[in-house]
């Protein structure tokens, strides 16, 4: 009986040093491509936010991180700059709406040299199916609406869902999720207009720069 059971544990314990290798070695073989394909994706967003006719230079390898609460987090948050023959065009920075019905919202803003939005983006969120979910682009174009759009100080009191007396349209059954969107475009364009030449005198650590 015991050395059954001895024989039974060695067994699993030869089966799940096994399993581990195996799970170790398909990571080791995929991460390249793993990481291939999110850049990659990356780079398809950036272009949407900053169309190519805005830039000349590699997005990806043309970044920095910067922090400030106005970008609703702690962590550095990475700001990719647009630029054509060397001119600054634009600038894409990721930012987080800590406020959404089920937690935090990703965005990725893409913000013209004179502070017009140029695009915007989820790029992750867990908002309701159905209801909080869209803000993906995927499900409608309410994202798109924020394209084209300035913030200043004579319209800032629009910046809100129309429920709150602003200009953006809220989703029935959901007010939450737009609101914070709302709320962390209009943050985050704020402190670019603010900090935009501090931005781009900050040195490239980030993006193909730091692999």
């Amino acid at each position: 009986m015991l050395n059954a059971i001895r024989k039974n544990g060695v067994i699993l314990a030869i089966f799940a040093c096994a399993s581990t290798g195996v799970v170790a070695l398909t990571h080791y073989l995929t991460k390249d491509r793993i990481h291939q394909q999110e850049q990659a994706q990356l780079l398809s967003v950036l272009n949407q936010v900053i169309p190519h006719e805005m830039h000349d230079n590699n997005l990806y390898n043309s970044c920095t991180l910067v922090s400030d609460p106005a970008l609703g987090t702690k962590d550095a948050m990475p700001v990719y700059m647009a630029t054509i023959d060397g001119a600054p065009t634009a600038m894409a920075i990721e930012t987080i709406a800590p406020d959404g019905y089920n937690g935090t919202i990703k965005l990725i803003i893409g913000i013209e040299h004179d502070g017009t939005i140029s695009g915007t983006r989820v790029l992750s969120h867990k908002e309701t199916p159905g209801l909080g979910d869209k803000i993906d682009l995927r499900i409608t174009d309410w994202i798109l609406g924020f394209a084209g759009k300035q913030v200043t100080n004579e319209n800032e009191s629009t910046w809100k869902v129309r429920k709150d007396g602003g200009q953006f349209d809220q989703f029935t059954g959901a007010t939450i999720t737009p609101r914070a969107v709302v709320k962390a475009v209009k943050n985050t364009v704020q402190f670019v207009n603010a900090n935009r030449d501090a931005i781009l005198s900050q040195p490239l650590n980030c993006g193909g720069n730091n692999e």
